[in-house]
């Protein structure tokens, strides 16, 4: 009982100790902007001065409004002086936004030898939402993951420094992308499970399932694409790139893929051990069929989740070509052709993921069973 007050209360001194780093930090970029070269500006007064529509060729209608806005210098050797801004933004707001009272601009001030200043805006100062968010996220993790929430943090910065790193290394270098990919998927895969879960023979399970479903799924999309010449498949969007665009595009297949396998992965290893640790006499046929339970019941939701989840990020495309009087078969073949081929290899390691999980798992089972 003692150690379950000792743990509470430890438990409650980290979160103490996040909410006021979590305070701090917000205190800082609230106040932070001397931190900052360029010149930053608070709207203090905003109002429209004009407003006009618009229609382009195909009858898209849209309106078109600009602001005048005073903002107050945060930070620089004018800091205080007022400084005139103009803003143009459409209703639409496809390639622009409206600003209000209260928003920090970072802009560039006018060479001018009039009184008032005058400048242009380049961009917002949003660092103090994004620290509000990261610190949202990053509470809710630990309120309901605990310890595990505050590891899964961790891996995340890992697992993104390592991309940063493996991308600057094949810019820098132009070192064969998909070796590069493929080194990732292992690193990423053995760090996430390895702190999260910690070194147990569960952990190891999920990491052989993670990494043979992921291979699989690529060595059979890839067999797929070679055995059709790639036909349906459209790269335009990917034109714009000076590297090979299909290896870049089989990179995005790995890194993608992983992320649903893994889910699968210690979804199906984690059902299988915590049944066998509830009921060490349980038998090997009420694994098997216990485990392709849940692996039918997750597999459908899984693959759905997926295919949302491509699709999601096409629709403005599909939008802008159809609202711009293109085909709906070219428009859903541009947009779609590359997202579809990404969920469907996805998917295939989903379906993979579930038997190769269950045997892995009954066969680290059986040698726990054997040592007993």
């Amino acid at each position: 009982m003692k150690w379950k007050n000792n743990l509470k209360k430890k438990q409650v001194f980290i979160f103490c100790l996040l909410l006021f780093l979590c305070l701090v930090s917000m205190v800082f970029v609230t106040n932070n902007y001397g931190v900052y070269d360029r010149p930053i500006a608070k709207v203090v007064h905003m109002e429209v001065t004009h407003s006009e529509a618009e229609i382009d060729m195909n009858g898209n209608k849209d309106r078109l409004y600009t602001q005048k806005l005073i903002g107050e210098l945060k930070n620089g050797n004018q800091k205080g002086k007022k400084i005139e801004l103009t803003n143009s933004y459409t209703k639409s707001k496809a390639y622009d936004q409206a600003y209000k009272t209260g928003d920090e601009l970072f802009i560039t001030i006018d060479k001018s030898k009039g009184k008032t200043l005058k400048g242009t805006i380049q961009d917002v100062k949003r660092d103090k939402y994004m620290m509000a968010g990261f610190w949202a996220f990053l509470i809710v993790l630990y309120g309901i993951g605990k310890k595990q929430g505050l590891f899964a943090v961790f891996s995340l910065a890992v697992n993104i420094a390592l991309l940063a790193g493996a991308l600057e290394i094949y810019v820098r270098t132009g070192q064969n992308l998909l070796l590069l990919s493929g080194l990732l998927v292992i690193l990423f895969t053995v760090l996430s499970l390895l702190v999260i879960n910690g070194p147990n023979q569960k952990t190891y399970a999920a990491i052989l399932t993670t990494l043979l479903g992921t291979f699989a799924s690529i060595g059979i999309t890839l067999l797929v694409m070679r055995m059709t010449s790639e036909n349906g498949l459209r790269y335009e969007e990917m034109q714009f790139l000076t590297r090979p665009y299909k290896n870049v595009f089989i990179a995005g297949l790995f890194i993608g893929a992983l992320g649903a396998v893994m889910d699968v992965a210690i979804t199906i290893t984690s059902s299988i051990f915590e049944l066998w640790e509830k009921n060490h006499d349980i038998t090997i046929q009420a694994l098997k069929k216990s485990g392709l339970e849940i692996g039918r019941d997750i597999m459908g939701t899984m693959t759905s989740i997926l295919f949302f989840a491509y699709i999601s990020g096409s629709i403005p495309m599909l939008i802008l070509y159809l609202k711009n009087a293109l085909p709906l078969g070219y428009t859903l073949s541009v947009n779609l052709s590359l997202e579809l081929t990404r969920a469907l290899a996805g998917g295939i390691g989903i379906v993979l993921a579930i038997p190769i999980g269950l045997y892995i798992s009954i066969f680290f089972i059986k040698r726990k069973r054997a040592n007993i």
